[in-house]
């Protein structure tokens, strides 16, 4: 499978794959409405809204507007988060994916 520079969520979740240490926790925009989003061990879940149970269904769609990214140390405690990098743009990590080959 190839995995095109439009399927953000898919190189993330591939990411996570690779670096199971870490949590990404996504903040992006989605149609408009501001959304948090989980990412760990190739599974993605947003915080603020409702996942579908279908994992085909992406939680970030074509077309999603990244905000920021965080790396966590796993396992990740929303009561005393242990931050690896914060305030990560998307043009930034994208250097983070190129160098996973992804």
């Amino acid at each position: 499978m190839q995995i095109t520079k439009t399927s953000i969520g898919l190189r993330l979740e591939q990411y996570s794959l690779k670096h199971p240490q870490e949590v990404l926790l996504v903040d992006a925009e989605i149609n408009g409405e501001p959304d948090q989003v989980a990412i760990f061990k190739g599974f993605s879940s947003s915080l603020m809204c409702p996942t579908a149970f279908d994992p085909d269904v992406p939680v970030l769609p074509e077309g999603v507007k990244i905000k920021q990214i965080a790396r966590l140390q796993s396992p990740y405690n929303p009561n005393s988060p242990r931050y690896l990098e914060q305030g990560i743009s998307w043009a930034k990590f994208e250097q983070h994916l190129e160098k996973a080959g992804l």
